[in-house]
């Protein structure tokens, strides 16, 4: 049998299994290169996106102008209730669901979004569509969705509608024929994306990712035996059992098919037999049947909410997760960009809340498991919406047996989800390596020799006199002093060499001036005037600010970075240090801080109520011994370094704080040639891209020698590569 032959006999569901196989097969086989076919990937998602939005726009509002006023005004004041009940029931679950993360040590390198102003939440521009055009062409989902609810609402009314409403179910037909059109290219995509996601994801990722799907089928689990068919059984008249065996049918044919749409029928005759059997069939329960089943399809379902849980896993997994204070915006704007299905609503939130735009691949990947238990979850949601809306237009539903069952329910989720928490973490091999990712770092260039500098050597009386760049050249190396604890500016790595973003710049300095490096550490940054004026240093590295009091003792290069001020913070205080305002308001806080005295007036006047309390040694700090200091005031920058080597804390930067303190070069008074020439290097470097090459290596991580090359068959097996 031919290959075609064979693939067309293929249903398609198992055509993406058999894609999905091939293309983590392909990774495996040709490791990082495989990650070219991301490109096919990002043009699958595009097409998947393309006819979301208008298909969104048309079938509410023609779900919706079909009904009567009187009908509407009947199902429609008891279907929001219920539907908005079920909708917070299940965005509530989804909270719960990071109880089952594992509360693994993370650490990692500083980043521009931890002092990039989160997104505000804009209730004019993400709810009311001034021009919806551009809400369109924005993909502002909520704008998008209330518009089209208040068209359909407006459209019930309307004489001689039927035109409109043809138009309307046409294109909408015409949308799901191209998005039926795309479909047919779901192997070629999702080959493309596991192909390119299993070429160049580490292991750790991939064992990330199954923590979501592990906790994804667990919450999809309670869903379906938990909270749908308990709010039926406790609610209504109908049973536990009837609802699961009727339900199941329908349920197993979506996930066969992967489409609810096909067994809409199915959800509305089974409907009206169960209603029969409880002598509860009447015109009033048919035409809730009749109306309510097409009507709910257009609405988000419980399975569509549950992947918004991937949300909350991909703030976990590049360790910043969602604050307390976020959930409230993403139970909102969750529910609402719900009505864009996930191709749009994923996207939407990754952007909100500023986590990876490309984090929506791994969803995708992770997608061809659960969009089936996703399909499965909104057949039975139909039903039991159905079922609910029908009982209580007849006056047939106990409003307060059904929060009880929410209730209830939210108590097993909360309490099996620290269940599988802990089972995840024991289950799931992982190993905190930020320290030895750090401590691994190397030069990025070539090391100049170094002279070794056993004592300090002070320059006679003559010397003195002299131009100190005279001094340097003519002696043939440069003196640098640096201080301890210098992360990530100065530090010793494992093998044993003193490396760093200072380091580097000083390197690539003496390599320019044709001279060697001595390399000497200052124990008491009291001595450093002293040393830089009697020559024993020529300059003083460490990542050090400026301030006004050293700049009488010494002088300053121009600024060649900046310190953003922020909190160096226990891991399980993080929240509630998360906002400025909220910790303004804090009676008893115990601030760390260094001793310079101009920021230290800086600092008061963000923290007013805060007590200052010196801490000159930032390991004891890490080390507890410093237990009255709630949190230490610290760079940013540097706070991030010295969380990788002490991942219980955290480098934050409270919302609302900006402050930031310059950095310069500390040079000796009076040698102005040499300042000058120490800027004009500085300039030189900044223009040609060198600062920021070093910046990028050594306080954002962006290392490519740290990263080793994926395995794979090819390479490591064939040796083709």
């Amino acid at each position: 049998m031919s290959i075609a032959k064979l693939y067309n006999k293929l249903s398609p569901f198992q055509r993406v299994i058999v894609a999905l196989l091939l293309g983590i097969a392909t990774g495996i086989f040709v490791g990082e290169p495989a990650g070219q076919l991301e490109i096919l990937g990002n043009v699958y998602i595009s097409l998947l996106q393309m006819t979301v939005l208008p298909y969104v726009l048309v079938s509410i509002i023609g779900g919706l102008g079909r009904l009567d006023s009187n009908m509407a005004t009947t199902i429609g004041t008891r279907a929001v209730k219920i539907i908005l009940a079920v909708w917070l029931a299940v965005m509530c679950t989804l909270l719960f669901l990071p109880l089952a993360y594992p509360n693994w040590q993370t650490g990692g390198f500083f980043s521009s979004s931890m002092i990039t102003e989160p997104t505000t939440f804009n209730f004019i521009k993400l709810y009311i569509p001034s021009n919806i055009f551009s809400s369109l062409s924005e993909t502002v989902v909520p704008a998008v969705v209330l518009f089209s609810l208040l068209m359909g609402i407006a459209l019930i009314n309307v004489k001689n509608k039927e035109t409109l409403l043809i138009l309307t179910t046409n294109v909408g037909d015409s949308l799901m024929k191209v998005a039926s059109y795309v479909t047919k290219l779901a192997p070629l995509g999702i080959f493309a994306i596991s192909a390119s996601a299993a070429g160049t994801l580490e292991v750790e990722e991939l064992g990330r990712l199954q923590v979501f799907l592990w906790v994804y089928i667990t919450a999809a689990a309670l869903l379906a035996f938990v909270l749908l068919p308990l709010l039926i059984h406790w609610a209504t008249p109908f049973t536990y059992r009837e609802v699961l065996s009727t339900a199941g049918e329908a349920m197993i044919t979506a996930i066969a098919t992967g489409s609810v749409l096909v067994v809409l029928p199915m959800i509305i005759d089974r409907s009206k037999e169960l209603l029969a059997k409880h002598k509860m069939e009447c015109e009033e329960t048919d035409s809730t049947v009749d109306v309510l089943v097409p009507t709910a399809y257009s609405f988000p379902n419980s399975g569509t909410l549950l992947g918004l849980g991937f949300v909350l896993f991909s703030a976990w997994y590049v360790g910043t997760p969602l604050g307390i204070e976020q959930y409230l915006a993403f139970v909102t704007m969750g529910a609402l960009t719900a009505f864009g299905k996930m191709a749009i609503a994923i996207p939407f939130l990754l952007d909100f809340f500023d986590l990876p735009a490309d984090q929506f691949q791994l969803y995708l990947l992770g997608s061809v498991v659960t969009a089936r238990f996703a399909v499965g979850l909104a057949a039975l949601h139909g039903f039991v919406i159905t079922l609910l809306v029908a009982s209580a237009v007849i006056k047939k539903m106990k409003w307060h047996r059904f929060f009880q069952a929410i209730g209830v329910h939210l108590g097993v989720t909360f309490s099996v989800m620290i269940v599988v928490g802990l089972l995840l973490k024991s289950l799931i091999p992982y190993k905190y390596e930020g320290v030895q990712t750090f401590e691994s770092l190397r030069a990025m260039s070539p090391i100049v020799e170094r002279v070794p500098y056993q004592s300090l050597q002070p320059l006679t009386a003559n010397e003195l006199t002299q131009p100190r760049l005279d001094i340097i050249l003519e002696r043939g190396n440069i003196r640098i002093g640096y201080f301890n604890a210098s992360l990530p500016y100065a530090f010793k790595n494992n093998d044993n060499q003193i490396v760093g973003f200072d380091i580097e710049l000083m390197n690539e300095f003496a390599k320019d001036l044709g001279v060697k490096v001595a390399l000497i550490r200052i124990d008491n940054i009291k001595d450093e005037a002293k040393l830089l004026e009697n020559g024993s240093i020529d300059i003083t590295i460490g990542g050090k600010i400026i301030t006004p009091l050293r700049a009488l003792k010494v002088a300053f290069s121009d600024s060649y970075t900046h310190h953003s001020a922020g909190l160096l913070i226990h891991d399980a205080k993080r929240d509630d240090f998360a906002d400025l305002y909220d910790i303004q308001e804090l009676k008893d806080f115990n601030l760390g801080i260094g001793k310079s005295k101009y920021y230290q007036e800086a600092v008061k006047e963000y923290f007013p109520n805060a007590k200052l309390i010196e801490v000159s040694n930032i390991r004891h700090f890490l080390k507890g011994k410093h237990a009255d200091v709630d949190a230490l005031i610290y760079s940013t920058e540097a706070g991030s370094a010295w969380a990788m080597l002490y991942p219980n804390f955290s480098a934050i930067v409270p919302k609302g704080m900006k402050l930031k303190a310059p950095v310069g070069f500390t040079l000796p008074k009076g040698q102005a040639d040499y300042v000058a020439f120490i800027n004009t290097w500085l300039k030189l470097k900044k223009d040609n891209g060198f600062q920021d090459k070093v910046y990028n290596y050594w306080i954002l991580g962006e290392n490519p020698k740290a990263k080793r090359p994926r395995w794979s068959v090819m390479k490591d097996v064939l040796g083709w590569l």
